[in-house]
C-alpha cells in the first residue's frame, strides 16, 4: 500500500509512540495536530475516532486506533522495515504475547495505580492483571530473556512495550527497577526515537510560545 499516512496527535500525548513508529518505518507522513479542548472533540475528528481521542493513523482510507493496534498494523504494512517477525515465524508469538500483554494488563494496572485503586486480595482473579506487582514481575522476567522481546532484533513490540516502561517511570507510576531502565536507556537511543522525540518536543516548545 502506498496511500498517504495520516497521523492524528498531540505533541502531550501518547501519540509520541505513533510518531516513533512512524518514524521507524521511515515512509512520509503528515501529522494534524489536535488540541484537546476543540478539534479533538470537534465533529471531523469524531469521524474518525468517536472517542475523541488520539493518536489515529489515516492511511488511505483505513483508519487505526489504539497505539498497540497502530505499532501492530504500520510493522505488517510495512514489512520492508522489518519490525515485525514474519508470518509463520516462531518469534511471531512472543511479539503479539507481550505487546498485548503490555496494552492489556500492565496498562489496566498501572492505571488503577495512578487513579488510587487497589484491587481487594479476594477480587485478584476477577482482575485481568491479578495484582500490579505480579503484573511487573511478569514483564521484567519477559525483558531480561533476550536483548529484545522477539529475540535479537528490535520489533514493534519493543517500541510498544519499551514506551510504556519509559514513560511509566518517567512519571512515577512504574516503578525504576534496573532490568526496565537498561532496556528502556537501550530503546530511547535509536536514531528514530530521538527524531520523534526532537519533532514533538519542537511542536510543544510552539504550543507553549502561542499560549503566551
Amino acid at each position: 500500500m502506498t496511500h498517504e499516512l495520516v497521523l492524528y496527535s498531540n505533541p502531550q500525548s501518547r501519540g509520541r509512540v505513533a510518531r516513533w513508529m512512524l518514524e521507524e518505518v521511515g515512509q512520509p507522513y503528515q501529522t494534524e495536530v489536535l488540541d484537546y479542548a476543540s478539534t479533538m472533540k470537534a465533529e471531523p475528528y469524531l469521524a474518525i475516532n468517536p472517542m475523541g481521542k488520539v493518536p489515529a493513523l489515516r492511511h488511505g482510507d483505513a483508519v487505526v486506533t489504539e497505539n498497540a493496534a497502530i505499532c501492530a498494523y504500520l510493522a505488517d504494512a510495512f514489512p520492508q522495515a522489518h519490525l515485525a517477525p514474519p508470518p509463520g515465524d516462531r518469534l511471531r508469538a512472543p511479539y503479539y504475547r507481550w505487546m498485548f500483554f503490555t496494552a492489556g494488563p500492565v496498562e489496566y494496572a498501572v492505571s488503577n495505580k495512578a487513579l488510587g485503586f487497589t484491587v481487594p486480595p479476594e477480587r485478584e482473579r476477577m482482575i485481568g492483571y491479578g495484582t500490579l506487582a505480579r503484573a511487573l514481575d511478569t514483564l521484567e522476567t519477559a525483558i531480561s530473556r533476550a536483548p529484545y522481546l522477539a529475540g535479537d532484533s528490535f520489533t514493534a513490540a519493543d517500541l510498544y512495550v519499551g514506551s510504556h516502561l519509559g514513560f511509566g517511570m518517567m512519571f512515577g507510576t512504574i516503578d525504576k527497577r534496573p532490568a526496565f531502565e537498561h532496556y528502556w536507556q537501550r530503546l530511547s537511543g535509536r536514531p528514530a526515537y530521538l527524531r520523534a522525540k526532537g519533532i514533538d518536543d519542537a511542536l510543544v516548545a510552539e504550543m507553549k510560545k502561542a499560549a503566551g
